[in-house]
């Protein structure tokens, strides 16, 4: 099994004879280390650390005294191509450029290293490696994710996490009430008449008719949703009353509205990370993944369908409110997953700011006294061992974000789904796998109707 020729290269430079091992037919593990493309006007700088860390830019920047930022991935790419790799491989130098590595590597007895190819890893002793990168620099530029604080599964503490977030990276006084310090945004009018509907048992397609058709740009929205050719539907749709009657049915436009009300109420961020999917086609892609699972349960398990599409319409809530709440940060964050883009962003989150987008998303929701299953699956759509109430909001959430993350739509962990979810939605594993395949092949649809949605 051959290595690229650059790698056989620079280790035939070196006289190292390495072990070449099957690569895992899974993206979890490619090896002890992984690596960030940075750059400044002085040249390339290849970064090279431990795979369960995150490369801290900041530190990075301090040991070199330069002003790196991560290089584009269409340039990357460009430089795979000129050298013959599927991708960037973890071995120093094979790519000509200048390196430096974290000190935490070099603990290991033993390295399975990135080839560049997607075929094989190289194996390779702690000792070849240190004759490998005589000459290299080294420092402490990735924090250990281990070493970050974990949130608590309790909602309760979400609030003091918040709350130290503010105090620590905002010059405002921590007044007495959070809402306060944080300027809550208002919940929208139309967003409030849509959930005391919901509360009305009597309510009838008119009822919510009426409430759409006073917002004009919602109304429009939903039409153009329902006239996609992703619901194929038959002849012209000209209101939201055949938009509900003939396509979309009463709760899905309910869950639907009250999703996009709530989703303009905070502007989307100019600053975005770069290679990361636009936050309404990851709402869109999350909502419908995530009601087509639902229907792959046994009908007495399932939860409530419009309830989790609406789940996933507002999963990456939280997102918003970093970019309203802290701006500056905000922009860092972007970079941060730049540098770092296999791994879950919550870590990145409690490593700068202390709180993650699910606090303030589930936070929030909370004081607009939305439902207790939304507010579960927001919060805790990333944690694996939770089992409290509405566990199967956020377990479903879960599952849907990691299977959509295998396809490149959103920035969930890419570790594998353990079975005992699956198990405890009645859920098969190879049919929800299935189901988000052949959602895939609608992704031209599904993409036209999220450019509707941040226009």
């Amino acid at each position: 099994m051959p290595v690229p020729a650059v790698i056989e290269k620079i280790l035939n430079q070196h006289n190292i004879e390495v072990a070449v091992v099957d690569a895992p037919a899974t993206v979890d593990f490619i090896g002890q280390a992984k690596t960030t493309l940075l750059q400044d006007r002085n040249g390339k700088i290849q970064a090279i650390y431990s795979s369960d860390s995150i490369l801290d830019i900041d530190a990075l920047c301090r040991l070199t005294q330069r002003k790196l930022t991560v290089c584009k991935s269409q340039d990357i790419q460009a430089i795979c191509n000129k050298a013959k790799v599927d991708r960037l491989p973890t071995i120093p130098l094979a790519l000509g450029f200048d390196v430096i590595i974290d000190q935490q590597l070099l603990s290991h007895r033993e390295l399975k290293l990135d080839s560049g190819s997607e075929a094989c890893l190289v194996t390779i002793t702690i000792e070849q490696f240190n004759q490998l990168i005589d000459g290299v620099q080294t420092g402490s530029i990735a924090v250990n994710e281990t070493e970050l604080q974990s949130a608590s599964l309790d909602m309760i503490h979400d609030i003091d996490d918040i709350t130290y977030a503010v105090a620590n990276f905002t010059q405002l006084r921590i007044k007495q009430r959070l809402e306060e310090t944080l300027e809550c945004p208002p919940l929208p009018e139309t967003a409030q008449r849509i959930i005391q509907l919901r509360a009305n048992p009597d309510a009838d397609i008119k009822d919510l008719s009426d409430i759409i058709e006073t917002d004009p740009s919602l109304a429009a929205q939903i039409i153009s949703w329902a006239a996609s050719p992703y619901y194929a539907a038959p002849g012209k749709i000209q209101s939201v009353h055949d938009a509900i009657v003939r396509v979309l049915g009463f709760d899905m436009v309910l869950n639907l509205s009250l999703g996009l009300a709530l989703g303009r109420t905070l502007k989307l961020p100019k600053d975005t990370a770069s290679g990361f999917t636009p936050y309404w086609q990851q709402a869109i892609y999350a909502a419908t993944a995530v009601a087509a699972l639902v229907q792959l349960m046994p009908t007495k398990a399932r939860p409530a369908k419009g309830m989790m599409y609406l789940s996933g319409l507002l999963h990456n809530f939280g997102y918003l409110i970093l970019a309203d709440v802290f701006p500056v940060y905000f922009s860092t964050i972007c970079r941060y997953q730049e540098a770092n883009p296999v791994t879950n962003h919550c870590y990145i989150e409690r490593h700068l700011l202390g709180v993650t987008r699910e606090q303030l998303g589930a936070w929030l929701m909370r004081t607009w006294s939305m439902p207790d299953e939304i507010n579960t699956a927001i919060r805790f759509q990333n944690e694996v061992e939770f089992e409290g109430e509405n566990s199967d909001y956020a377990n479903l959430m879960l599952i849907t974000l990691r299977l959509l993350r295998k396809h490149g739509i959103g920035d969930a962990s890419s570790a594998t789904i353990p079975d005992h979810l699956f198990e405890h939605l009645q859920l098969d594993r190879e049919e929800a796998e299935q189901a988000i395949m052949t959602l895939m092949e609608s992704s031209a649809e599904l993409n036209a109707m999220a450019a509707t949605m941040a226009a």
